[in-house]
């Protein structure tokens, strides 16, 4: 299998179905792409009914540019991580993994074309944020919410309005920031820096004000970001968190238990923004963003500071704080299917509290006269009264 039926077939595999996010190549199944949330077979001349185990290592081989620090990383951690450029079509974030004795790949498509925080119809939350002068922005979800397509946005917005330095460290580079007003210098893990502690270690050497972290993987690359955080520097990173609170708790659990009201006491002063970002299947295809948003004040900091309690959660903090652009993700699913956007089942479904969107859902459903349960015909019983005074 050469590079020239590799790009034959991952062009097929993106040009078959619209809306693809991920190629799927795995031993024993057929080319597949993952399209609105839902894989689906590509066909491919000759038919590949299922790819063995062979095929996938050749194809992997030819994705990792026969590259040895990318060989030797598969072999001896059971994974790697790497970029492939499709000529004219699109650039992959490539994680080749062993399972079972075989190979399998997942591409992830990269977007060329580098979404405004307009385009995305981000939250007014959104466009404060790159007002901010130093301090912690985190954005947060599962694999494949759309991380860093947010980050992509506010890293346009900044350079589309302020003249300064921004560093980014990527695992690998999603996308290439084109110089306008500020200054981009983009490294990439691997390449040309060895781990994202040593990487940002660097970072503050080379007069950035903005400084992007592709992941907050470990402890040291945390310290890391609030001491960038604390010496005047905007530091945006992510981390694989469902929400808000659970950011925090994940934060202060890295560390040893003695340092916890240290780094307690850290976090209060520097985290500036965090948002959890969930990708929801919209009505007529597609899917919708929707975010769990905390900003910093005097109740959150609190709040980071002693933990959370009783009346005082980061979930009740942000439902009470959305005149301040706060909100929590059930307030975001309850508006969206006010504004027909996603099912109320979905919004449902994709509840941190269900009880709430179930209650919120109801209400706009009543607002406009529809059903909101299927038990019909229940009427008083008036000979009851009757039946217990004529004993």
């Amino acid at each position: 299998m050469r590079k020239a039926e590799i790009d034959y077939m991952l062009s097929r595999m993106l040009l078959t179905y619209p809306n693809v996010s991920d190629l799927n190549v795995s031993v024993d199944r057929p080319l597949q792409v993952e399209t609105s949330g839902q894989l689906s077979k590509v066909p491919v001349e000759p038919d590949i009914e299922k790819l063995t185990p062979f095929q996938t290592e050749i194809f992997a081989l030819n994705l990792l540019h026969n590259n040895r620090r990318l060989a030797k990383s598969l072999l001896d951690q059971g994974s790697c991580d790497s970029s492939y450029y499709l000529e004219g079509k699109a650039r992959f974030r490539v994680n080749v993994f062993a399972q079972r004795g075989n190979y399998s790949i997942i591409l992830r498509k990269l977007e060329t074309a580098i979404p405004s925080l307009k385009d995305l119809k981000m939250p007014e939350a959104f466009h404060k944020m790159p007002q901010e002068k130093n301090g912690l922005i985190l954005v947060t979800g599962g694999t494949g919410s759309g991380k860093s397509t947010s980050l992509a946005a506010l890293l346009r917005q900044l350079n589309e309005t302020k003249s300064i330095h921004i560093v980014t460290l990527e695992d690998p580079i999603e996308f290439v920031h084109p110089n306008m007003k500020a200054t981009f210098n983009q490294r990439e893990l691997g390449s040309d820096f060895d781990t994202f502690a040593n990487g940002l270690r660097a970072a503050l050497r080379q007069a950035p004000k903005v400084i992007l972290v592709g992941e907050m993987r470990d402890r040291e690359t945390v310290e890391l970001g609030m001491k960038a955080a604390e010496t005047g520097h905007l530091v945006l990173s992510t981390l694989h968190t469902i929400d808000a609170g659970q950011t925090i708790s994940r934060i202060v659990g890295m560390f040893d238990q003695e340092e916890e009201k240290q780094i307690r006491q850290r976090l209060a002063e520097t985290i500036r923004w965090i948002v959890g970002q969930r990708l929801v299947p919209k009505v007529g295809g597609g899917r919708l963003a929707t975010h769990d948003i905390l900003g910093n004040n005097l109740r959150i900091k609190e709040s980071i500071l002693m933990g959370e309690c009783e009346g005082k959660t980061f979930y009740e903090i942000q439902e009470a704080s959305q005149p301040f652009g706060m909100q929590t993700f059930d307030q975001a699913l309850i508006k969206a299917f006010q504004d027909g956007l996603i099912t109320g089942e979905n919004a449902e479904l994709y509840a941190t509290r269900k009880a709430v969107v179930q209650r919120g859902v109801d209400g706009i459903r009543q607002a406009r006269g529809e059903k909101t349960t299927d038990i019909e015909g229940l009427t008083i019983d008036t000979e009851y009264e009757k039946a217990i005074e004529g004993k």
